[in-house]
This record gives C-alpha cells, structure tokens and sequence, in this order.
C-alpha cells in the first residue's frame, strides 16, 4: 500500500462564488513536510442529454482563459446546500433549455487531481421536455445536436478541446 499523508494544518488563502484555494501542510511518514497549494469545490455536474432521436445536445461557449470557443457537453459547479442531481437539473435546464425527468448517474471522475479535490459527476437525461433556457449573465450558448459518430469526430479532430467534456464522453459512450 502506498503512504498515506497527513494534514497538519488547512489555511483558506481566498474564497470566491466558485472556488476556494487552499493551503495545508502536510507531513509524508518518512517525516518529511511540504506544503500543497489547490482549490477545494462542492464538485461539478455534468449532463450528457439524449434527445428522443438518439442525439447529443451540447453547447458552444467562449471561454475567457483561452479566448475562444468551447463545444462542451452542459456543466456546472455545485452550489451550497444542492446535492449533484439537483444541480444537474438546474444546469440542464439553464444551458439547453431542457427539463428531464428521467436523470441517472452514469459516473465521476477528478477533472485535475493534483490542483483541486474537485469530483465531477455524470448523467445522463433522457425524455427531454422543452422549456426556458435562463443563463446566467455571464453565459452564453449556441445549442447545438449531434450524433453520437458526430461528437466521437469533433473529439478526434480536436474541434472539442474541453478536458472535462473528453473524459465524461469516454465514461459514457457506451452506455448512451
């Protein structure tokens, strides 16, 4: 089994609506001590919708850090006091302007496990119901539908670019 470290201590340097970055030392059992540096989240959800006709909704986005546009599949961070699911609602519903009924988790993964503790869940909605798509005010999305084969070549040819996006694709595929 491999060691196990110890948290000596946990100091919050900065906290925002999304993030809060983190500082602990810590202490690895031959004795040595370091400090880590990451950002601590409530977790992400994030919505792989079917449309009745088998399709993929995603959304097209520009993303500030990289000054360009993103193809992503519909995500968000965990507020406080929602669960996962609920947030999956919420987002679902925010970016595409769908409703489900029918969401069922599918799987998590860590999106950068050595910057933030962040566990990002997966689910997939099926049944989708037409409603009214309200953003947030920093958001914008081009919704856009695609065919399974379709969203496997926007991946290939790097036309989606989004890590998070790439990783809940790989976990899903093949249970859509």
């Amino acid at each position: 089994m491999l060691k196990r470290w110890k948290q000596l201590s946990s100091k919050l340097i900065l906290r925002n609506p999304w993030w809060t970055y983190k500082q602990d030392e810590f202490q690895i059992p031959d004795g040595i001590k370091g400090e880590y540096n990451y950002v601590h989240t409530n977790g992400a959800s994030m919505i792989v919708p079917v449309t009745n006709e088998g399709k993929i909704i995603l959304v097209n986005q520009y993303r500030y850090l990289c000054d360009k546009e993103s193809i992503e599949l519909p995500c968000g961070g965990v507020k406080e006091g929602k669960s996962y699911e609920e947030m999956a609602h919420i987002e679902l519903e925010e970016e595409t302007g769908f409703r489900s009924e029918h969401l069922k988790y599918a799987a998590e993964f860590n999106p950068f496990n050595g910057v933030t503790n962040e566990i990002c869940k997966v689910f997939v909605a099926k049944n989708l119901v037409h409603s009214k798509a309200v953003p947030d005010s920093t958001e914008e999305f081009e919704i856009l539908y695609k065919t399974t084969g379709e969203v496997d070549e926007l991946i290939q040819n790097n036309v989606i670019w989004d890590g998070m996006t790439i990783a809940a694709w790989a976990l899903v595929r093949s249970k859509i």
